[in-house]
């Protein structure tokens, strides 16, 4: 009985600790990617999403406050930052291969940009959602950490702009090899690029993950829309909601 009790007294510690929040973080990830490998790259089995899904489940089912996983989860969101500011890494790198490429790459990230934007603010208020949600809206397509960012500046909410952001990066990694093949889109550079700025940091590692030509652009194009929309989304927000 008393060694029941010790087991019990053990399992309440180490559920509420903050490395326990992280180690399930960090397990679940790998579950994911486990399966990613053996399923052979299919776009289905996304690493992310499954490690969302686990993580939901296991802090649901061992009740695990919020707060307390994030205590443990937040040694990996600090590292967002540093992420973010590697983003130069790749921007610098791509650089060289832009020669000829310039001007398509450019009208393809504007438009890109504003496409998401306006689709999906759009979408979000002929459904009649309210001002909070077509607010977190409009950095979505941003990498998380930047688009966190940008919902502090125009006063929307930074939690419902990094839910967003990533089920849109979750959603075009799956959707955009169907997408881009239905289209006819072959050539690596063209499909990274496209997943880079619809789909950000989850989109390229999966670009990575198929081809490095696909990567890269990727990379690029991520980088790029970070920047740009640090400075272009906060302007058509006021633009648009004076």
């Amino acid at each position: 009985m008393s060694k029941q009790h010790s087991i019990v007294e053990i399992w309440v510690y180490l559920s509420g600790s903050p490395l326990f929040a992280l180690f399930i973080t960090l397990a679940a990830y790998q579950i994911g990617l486990t399966l990613y490998k053996k399923s052979k790259q299919n776009p289905l089995a996304n690493p992310v999403a499954i490690a969302i899904l686990l993580v939901a489940c296991v802090i649901q089912i061992i009740e695990m406050p919020y707060s307390t996983y994030f205590e443990g989860a937040q040694f990996i969101h600090f590292l967002l930052g540093s992420a973010t500011v590697s983003l130069a890494i790749p921007i610098y790198r791509g650089l060289h291969s832009l020669k000829g490429r310039s001007i398509p790459l450019v009208f393809s990230l504007a438009a890109g940009g504003l496409i998401s934007i306006a689709s999906a603010v759009g979408i979000a208020t002929l459904l009649g959602a309210d001002s909070s949600i077509t607010g977190a809206m409009y950095p979505k397509s941003v990498t998380a950490p930047i688009a966190m960012g940008i919902a502090e500046r125009i006063g929307v909410s930074p939690t419902l702009t990094a839910i967003f952001a990533v089920s849109t990066g979750i959603l075009g990694a799956i959707l955009a090899p169907f997408v881009l093949n239905a289209l006819g889109i072959k050539a690596w550079w063209q499909r990274g690029f496209a997943i880079g700025v619809g789909a950000h940091g989850i989109g390229t590692s999966r670009a990575f993950s198929i081809h490095p030509e696909a990567g890269t652009y990727a990379s690029l194009a991520m980088g790029l829309n970070g920047v740009i929309s640090a400075v272009a989304v906060p302007v058509i927000y006021h633009l648009f909601n004076k």
